[in-house]
């Protein structure tokens, strides 16, 4: 027996759950590209684009996924040869770093693991080492995807100020980015990259690289970047096609359009705190399940959890199981454990994530969990009782 059919729920994190707006928006007929309603939607978009970022600076859209932004926040401000410290909190730090590595970038990593904060002491011991001033630019993530660490901006940027740093501080926030809250300015990053898929609520291909002045100065003293890559133009356009390299992609944008106005009718404060009450009530399910079960939270300071996703623990084979279970008979997707173990290690099997960013409420969330309970409970997983009392009460408190 299944309870599946209807509509299925994706709780991985991202591609997220798409509003319907966003869905009635993108079903529409082919516009034209070259001229009209396209081009004024566009340019009154890139400034409800960088008001998310928090941003008085500068944003390049690209046809790409976080992959893609990755490789142009890189192509613009690092040329071959030159070297980056790239601070690693999980598996997307990793990727980031490897990404700079294939441009023949120079990579150093201070890795903290995957539970463990980025260690400013040892951040300020390797940049003091720096006499030469080798270090071009800090990659770092605000949130990693993998771990679900959120790690403080503003910190690191202290950090590079105390120690006279020039380096740039680049800030990957593809899976934060209108989930978590991100103040890009105000905590001093100067490069942040984000994708369409997550808290934008828009399907994956569009990528964003957002940089301030000193950034944009940066570019112009590289020798060469590819015209793709170079968000000069896309940032700043003489003409349309510029926005995108070439053709634009039409509807993503109506997508995207969609959605800004949302996250701006909501009011971006409360599109934070809304992510904080609903990540909040996962956590304290979790914590009940796990007071008598294997159930276990990657990251054991909630203050360092991410609003968007919750990287968890069952032990091998039971995630994959629970996984398996709450797929097949409810219709609800759970997050694979990546990054914790290699695909082909047997404790691959032991982790699974929530995702819980973008257009999710209480309803949404409360579902999720009995969901999970009712796998837990059918698959005789131990777990402790109470945990959707304890998610309800959560709720009910901040609301």
């Amino acid at each position: 027996m299944t309870f599946a059919n209807g509509r299925p729920y994706l709780a991985i994190p991202g591609p997220s759950v798409m509003p319907d707006a966003v869905l009635a928006a993108m079903h529409r007929a082919s516009p034209n590209i070259y001229e009209g309603d396209l081009m004024a939607m566009v340019e009154g978009m890139v400034p409800d684009l960088k008001a998310v970022a928090r941003t008085d600076g500068h944003v390049a859209i690209y046809i790409s996924n976080g992959h893609g932004a990755w490789e142009a926040a890189l192509s613009n401000t690092m040329a071959e040869g030159e070297t980056v410290l790239s601070l690693v909190t999980g598996r997307f730090g990793h990727g980031w770093a490897e990404m700079a590595d294939g441009l023949g970038i120079a990579v150093e990593k201070l890795d903290f693991g995957l539970k463990d904060p980025i260690d400013l002491d040892k951040l300020r011991d390797a940049l003091k080492a720096d006499d030469a001033r080798r270090y071009k630019a800090v990659l770092m993530t605000h949130v990693d995807t993998a771990t679900s660490r959120r790690n403080d901006v503003a910190a690191v940027r202290k950090v590079l100020d105390e120690v006279g740093h020039d380096a740039l501080l680049m800030v990957d926030c593809i899976a934060s980015l209108a989930c978590d809250r991100y103040e890009m300015d105000a905590w001093g990053a100067d490069v942040t990259v984000a994708g369409s898929q997550k808290g934008l609520m828009v399907p994956p291909g569009l990528g964003f690289v957002f940089f301030n002045d000193r950034a944009a100065e940066v570019r112009r003293g590289m020798r060469r970047v590819s015209r793709y890559w170079d968000w000069t133009a896309r940032a700043n356009p003489d003409f349309f096609y510029q926005f995108f390299g070439g053709t634009a992609p039409t509807h993503h944008l109506f997508g995207l359009r969609a959605a800004l106005d949302m996250i701006h009718a909501e009011g971006l404060e409360a599109v934070w705190t809304r992510h904080a009450g609903l990540a909040a009530a996962i956590w304290a399910a979790c914590e009940q399940w796990g007071a008598d079960g294997p159930l276990r939270l990657n990251i054991a300071d909630a203050s360092a959890r991410s609003h968007a996703v919750t990287a968890a623990s069952l032990g091998a084979p039971l995630a994959s199981q629970l996984r398996g279970w709450v797929s097949e008979k409810a219709g609800v997707v759970l997050g694979i454990g990546l990054g914790m173990a290699e695909p082909n290690d047997p404790a691959w099997h032991g982790f699974f994530r929530f995702g819980h960013m973008g257009h999710v409420n209480a309803h949404m969330i409360l579902g999720l969990l009995g969901t999970v309970e009712a796998g837990l409970t059918a698959l005789d997983i131990p777990h402790g009782s109470g945990a959707l009392e304890a998610a309800a009460a959560e709720l009910a408190r901040r609301a």
